[in-house]
């Protein structure tokens, strides 16, 4: 195969992974015209039309999308051998994407990359933040970070952070006039702030446990949003209740701008956790990347 057929059909993949030229040319860091004319020139060498253009996104036709289910694996393999022989070189390089949630990413992953990067330059990694939890073998992530109970079977695991907590917490001018909640079930009488769920579009309903009994409360208020940043912006200016790990509270709560309220019935839970395919075999990069991240305790306790 030529080299110029090899860059045409690596466009075509990226264009359809991104279902538009104008993103797919940003990717490739080349010009839509440009991108447009590589595409015109493969269609015209194979005499089939392979892409399709509606009002909102490109589309595979039924030649393209045959040959996309060639095509991908093929490209996934030359460039996981590319990245295999980045381990000849002194020090481990190559490019890394992981989906994660934008709790994982500023607790965790971004902690870990800062303390990794000075040391090794040629290490490139992109961070895409969706809490929609996206299937990374389509999607041709690395690696994603979800919490340990999401986890599918098929996958390897490793944690990377501590146990979790959620935490039901309100600000002081809230609660002035109103009795906190005891049980869950004085949620209804509560102002609360809701959360919108990427995966399904619903809300988040509030989980609870005590004495081996768990309980999932659906909360109403006047605000629903899909950032947890907002979430607790609101709650500290008194405009409901919220639930949220308690790290990212424990500040508030410290400081007294938040009060947490229904603690026996939020019991640990297992964190987060890097995920990636049983059948991948790690580059040298991505290898050092999951020990920089892989949880120990205090020290030296680690699960896997």
């Amino acid at each position: 195969m030529r080299r110029e057929e090899l860059v045409d059909l690596n466009a075509f993949l990226v264009v359809a992974d991104e279902q538009s030229f104008t993103r797919a040319a940003a990717k490739l860091g080349t010009s839509q015209s440009a991108l447009s004319y590589t595409i015109r020139r493969l269609e015209e060498r194979l005499g089939v039309r392979l892409l399709v253009r509606t009002t909102r996104r490109v589309a595979p036709t039924e030649a393209g999308e045959r040959l996309l289910k060639t095509l991908a694996p093929a490209l996934e393999q030359i460039s996981a051998e590319i990245a295999a022989i980045s381990e000849f070189r002194d020090k481990p390089a190559g490019n890394i994407r992981i989906t994660t949630s934008e709790h994982a990413a500023h607790s965790i992953l971004w902690p870990a990359m800062r303390r990794l990067a000075p040391d090794y330059p040629d290490i490139h990694i992109e961070l895409v933040i969706d809490p929609a939890l996206s299937d990374i073998v389509a999607e041709r992530f690395d690696a994603g970070v979800r919490l340990g109970e999401s986890i599918a079977k098929d996958m390897i695991a490793v944690r990377i952070g501590p146990d979790l907590r959620m935490a039901v917490v309100g600000a002081p001018s809230y609660f002035a006039g109103r009795p906190k909640p005891k049980i869950p079930q004085d949620l209804a009488e509560h102002i609360c702030l809701n959360l919108r769920m990427a995966t399904a579009g619903g809300l988040y309903a509030w989980e609870f446990e005590k004495d081996g009994r768990e309980l999932k409360v659906r909360v109403d208020g006047q605000f629903t949003f899909n950032s947890a940043r907002m979430i607790v912006r609101a709650c500290l200016d008194g405009f409901g209740l919220c639930s949220m790990p308690d790290d990212i509270v424990a500040q508030h709560i410290a400081a007294g701008r938040l009060v947490r309220v229904l603690d026996a019935w939020c019991p640990p839970f297992a964190g987060h956790h890097l995920y990636y395919p049983s059948r991948r075999q790690p580059s040298a990069a991505f290898a050092l990347l999951v020990e920089a991240l892989r949880y120990r305790g205090d020290r030296d306790s680690k699960s896997t």
